[in-house]
């Protein structure tokens, strides 16, 4: 199966009387996802997009046996949501928001921890863009007519060029097994290497398209454990070539501090580790493509 969802997942969205988050949870009821429920405090006993909306997580997956939730709760509370769907047994949630305070994803991250490995939730985000399993359920705000059916595997920092090389692949009749934004933020759920460790055990994808940029060591991480535990075929493209060292250019988690966080020297070291790495974000499609020649 691909990694996180199928067809038959329960999913919850956080928030969802929000008009960003409406809209959402109907393009994903449209787009086939099981949208079970919606979660708004004070709200419980509504129906939004033919969903009944719950007062708590834990009353949501009690009546609905929710599996996964979105979260589209704004930044002050984004936190404290993302830990009671942890709380409440959620297996997977995807945070979309953005703005949420550093020092508040150390808080989720040490509260996830505190349950054992076999318990622990996923999570992928905060700012990002969703996960899609293309033809069976979308958890996020990608466009899923751009996703063909097929067998490579995206995580990507960015939203938007995970977008370029799903659409550049469905050009070249190249489909997707599943596509994971991880977020652009500096502290996120999930890393390069967790989702890595995912797609090298799913028997839907045969490569890899890594999407990474400026900023932090995750690409380095992943390049290390590519070398080591990956075995089927990684593509990578590096976003940042020409930006200035200190500055921040667009997500959270793009300035370059340290070496191996530039985008040149994270070229050099996914090169090193074996990983084909596309020039140019034009060229993502084309490298796939001649890498599964």
């Amino acid at each position: 199966m691909s990694i996180f969802l199928d067809r038959d997942t329960k999913i919850i969205v956080q928030g969802i009387t929000g008009k960003m988050a409406r809209f959402h949870a109907r393009e994903m009821v449209e787009y086939g996802s099981n949208v079970v429920g919606g979660v708004v405090p004070g709200k419980g006993g509504e129906t939004v997009e033919g969903v009944p909306v719950f007062n708590t997580v834990k009353e949501a997956v009690a009546e609905t046996g929710a599996e996964a939730t979105l979260v589209f709760v704004p930044p002050p509370a984004a936190a404290d949501g993302i830990m009671e769907a942890a709380d409440a047994g959620i297996r997977y949630c995807v945070c979309i928001t953005d703005g949420i305070p550093a020092q508040d994803m150390i808080r989720v991250k040490r509260y996830m921890y505190r349950y054992p490995k076999e318990r622990r939730m996923v999570l992928t985000g905060p700012n990002c863009a969703g996960t899609i399993s293309p033809g069976k359920a979308l958890l996020g705000i990608m466009p899923g007519h751009i996703y063909l059916q097929g067998n490579v595997g995206i995580i990507g920092r960015s939203g938007t060029l995970g977008y370029e090389a799903a659409a550049q692949l469905k050009e070249r009749g190249i489909g997707v097994s599943t596509s994971v934004g991880i977020g652009g933020d500096p502290i996120n759920g999930s890393s390069f290497r967790d989702i890595l460790e995912q797609f090298e055990n799913d028997d839907e994808t045969d490569l890899i398209c890594m999407i990474g940029e400026i900023g932090g060591p995750q690409e380095a991480e992943a390049a290390e454990y590519i070398r080591d535990h990956v075995s089927k075929p990684v593509v990578a493209y590096v976003a940042g070539l020409t930006a200035p060292k200190g500055r921040t250019m667009g997500h959270a988690g793009a300035i370059i501090s340290a070496f191996g966080e530039s985008a040149s020297e994270k070229v050099e070291i996914l090169s090193a580790a074996g990983v084909t790495v596309a020039e140019n974000p034009a060229v993502i499609g084309e490298t796939i493509a001649r890498v599964m020649q």
